[in-house]
């Protein structure tokens, strides 16, 4: 309600203060720098990502899956079989 009541005061709208906020906090720091530039690129965005390598395998669609299975086959060992404290 507090919000609502600072967006009339400001005529504006509560979406746009909360647009603007988080416009505010994904914006990149001047000061970023890159702890590894043989690791990692800076994108479009100002933001730091893992270098591409040429030549690495892209990740496919079963390797996704099998991690997938055997998180779940994890997760439905620890449910039925709990370790006591």
């Amino acid at each position: 309600m507090e919000a609502k009541t600072l967006a009339v005061r400001r005529k504006t709208t509560l979406k746009a203060i909360i647009e603007a906020a988080l416009r505010r906090e994904i914006r990149p720091s001047t000061e970023q720098e890159n702890p590894d530039p043989s690791w990692f690129e800076v994108g479009p965005f100002g933001i730091l990502r893992i270098r591409k390598t040429s030549g690495s395998p892209s990740t496919t669609v079963a390797q996704v899956r099998a991690v997938q299975e055997a998180l779940e086959n994890d997760e439905l060992e620890r449910v039925t079989h709990p370790q006591p404290r």
